[in-house]
């Protein structure tokens, strides 16, 4: 198991530092998104080059540490089509140049109808949706696949690929190799967060051999709204189990910590390490 946080939670930038706090909390590397990561690395077309990121990468491997994925989320249905389309053009770039930082995938959610939001709208359970989001995300994979790189997919309750079917279905229709982010917390509404370890079966059974990483997330159950996110280790998830399923689905799996921040992240560290080994 490699254990891996967002660089951006981890409260500082540059790489000397996010390095510097990846070895003071005995943590693997990073799923980086270089504009939050980063002052001179703005959301911008252009903005990461080959050199930028080789400088990254190759400090990252000095260093012992991985990036196993590099994020770039947009929302592909957003209702501006110009802010569309420089988001995808951001996103190519870095599917051009993630292989320098030592990473192959360049990873995004699927986007809502409710456009900054990012939230549920009735459009986004539509076939419709989907198709606009496969034919968005099959150009990218054209795209990587002049570079050696990969698109990374995830799922969520409030976005067009909002279960582990809708996924399911939009890669398939794509005729294209994506990976896989796997975010159970994502996936959890007011209609399902008791049945939490049927989705991750779920998950795990039709994403086989696809799942790049898992976001780790804690949550409290809220009855009649969607659970709410907790620090890891802090909630109401039966980490036991999740852990447990998941190093009997893969031992070698990435785990990433998202959105667990500050004092939380020694705890959550501790807590994914301990429990990984009793399991």
């Amino acid at each position: 198991m490699k254990l891996c946080i967002r660089a951006h939670d981890l409260g500082v930038k540059g790489t000397d530092a996010i390095l510097d706090r990846l070895d003071r909390l005995g943590i693997d590397g990073v799923q980086m998104v270089c504009y939050k990561a980063y002052e001179d690395i703005p959301y911008a077309p252009g903005a990461i080059t080959a050199e930028k990121a080789a400088q990254i990468g190759e400090a990252f491997r000095n260093a012992g540490k991985i990036i196993p994925l590099v994020g770039a989320y947009f929302n592909p249905v957003h209702s501006d089509g110009n802010k569309v389309l420089r988001c995808r053009e951001i996103f190519a770039d870095y599917l051009k140049v993630c292989r320098f930082m030592g990473c192959d995938a360049v990873g995004s959610e699927t986007g809502s109808f409710n456009d900054d939001q990012w939230t549920y709208h009735p459009q986004n359970r539509t076939r419709e949706a989907l198709d606009r989001v496969g034919d968005i995300f099959a150009g990218l994979c054209d795209e990587a696949k002049k570079w050696g790189s990969t698109v990374a997919m995830e799922g969520a309750a409030g976005h067009v690929c909002w279960s582990v079917e809708a996924l399911a279905q939009t890669r398939a229709r794509m005729g294209r190799e994506t990976k896989v982010i796997f975010d159970l917390y994502n996936y959890l509404d007011q209609t399902n967060q008791d049945v939490y370890m049927d989705i991750l079966e779920e998950g795990l059974n039709t994403f086989r051999g696809q799942i790049l990483l898992f976001h780790m997330k804690d949550f409290f159950f809220q009855p009649g709204q969607r659970p709410r996110q907790a620090p890891f280790g802090a909630g109401q998830m039966d980490i036991p189990a999740v852990l447990g399923r998941i190093k009997a689905y893969d031992p070698n799996a990435v785990l990433t910590l998202e959105g667990t921040t500050g004092e939380d992240i020694p705890r959550a560290v501790d807590t994914i390490k301990t429990i990984w080994e009793r399991v």
